[in-house]
């Protein structure tokens, strides 16, 4: 493909619900430990939406905040991904809830579902449309409500899950803008499938009174098998973009995660060979929201001004599928 023009980010934003739940809160609802948590996954607590919020309030809000942060104004805006494995209903999509909510309309709005890697696919998405310039701006967002989904007497699940939306603006850089989402790589191994997984609700599996009784409608996990898979699979994604960049692992200011477990984590970062002080981690306080954790963390690594503008930072996540990915980006 001939690229026109640049992309960069031009705005990031996040939400988090009001409600926390700790591992003390945890404790008193299934058969664990503060200690046990935090020495296995380094989660402390995690956020969890209101009765009455669903992924799309969620994503409104940090979508606003986004737009905030950058220059354009909501009416700029002319396509709207968001990436989500808890959206409001199976259709309408949640992306067109919250292109809704803006008070937006007559662009292209849709939902993709790449588990926890979604975030990164939908970004590489609008990196395309950018390049091409069928687009200039695009709300990409990260959204999950997983204690909808997450069953509570399951103690090596539900300890790991939380709430939360991230959203970013992807827009057409100028000639004299350094900012540039410079490669992506994203990738899938189906023959995986069956290791996360949500299994009653669809047209495998029609919701029935056997499927709700069995908790079917809530996240299975096979936590062991997929971290090496976690671990291998980020680790080539970054190796690639890098590689194909004629970079290295000293090239990068910061490197951005999928917050799943802060084992896999600290085992990425050695792999890689980078400086931990170059990691940023917030799972202890916010646990894994899926496919919100890196727009959630990049948009807070932002706002702390830890992230600069002109920096490099490298993104890499893998979720259910089993996909992987990775985006390269100068802020």
């Amino acid at each position: 493909m001939i690229v026109k023009y640049n992309a960069k980010i031009s705005g990031t934003g996040r939400y988090l619900p009001e409600k926390i739940l700790t591992n003390k809160d945890l404790e008193k609802i299934v058969d664990t430990s503060d200690e046990w948590i935090v020495t296995r996954t380094g989660m402390k607590e995690r956020r969890i939406a209101a009765d009455d919020q669903a992924a799309s309030d969620l994503a409104y809000e940090a979508s606003l905040q986004a737009i905030q942060s950058s220059p354009i104004r909501s009416k700029d805006i002319d396509m709207i991904i968001c990436a989500t494995i808890s959206a409001d209903h199976a259709f309408p999509s949640t992306a067109c809830i919250v292109q809704q909510k803006l008070g937006l309309k007559n662009f292209p709005a849709f939902d993709i579902s790449a588990g926890c890697t979604g975030w990164v696919y939908a970004a590489n998405i609008a990196k395309q449309y950018i390049e091409n310039g069928a687009a200039e701006n695009i709300l990409v967002i990260g959204v999950e409500t997983l204690s909808k989904i997450t069953n509570y007497e399951d103690r090596n699940t539900c300890v790991l899950f939380g709430d939360g939306a991230g959203a970013t603006i992807i827009s057409r850089a100028e000639a004299k803008d350094i900012s540039q989402l410079i490669d992506a790589d994203i990738s899938a191994d189906g023959t995986h499938n069956e290791l996360l997984i949500q299994r009653a609700g669809g047209s495998r599996m029609p919701a029935s009174q056997k499927t709700v009784k069995e908790n079917l409608h809530t996240v299975q996990m096979e936590g062991n098998k997929i971290f090496k898979l976690a671990v291998k699979s980020m680790y080539q994604a970054c190796h690639t973009v890098l590689k194909r960049n004629h970079m290295d692992v000293q090239s990068i200011d910061w490197l951005i995660t999928h917050q799943a477990n802060m084992r896999i984590i600290q085992a990425l970062g050695n792999k890689l060979k980078i400086d931990e002080k170059k990691v940023i981690v917030n799972i202890e306080k916010y646990a894994n929201t899926s496919a919100a954790t890196i727009p959630i963390a990049l948009d807070e690594a932002i706002r702390n001004n830890k992230i600069r503008h002109g920096d490099i930072v490298l993104l890499a996540s893998f979720g259910a599928g089993l996909t992987s990915g990775s985006l390269l980006f100068r802020l």
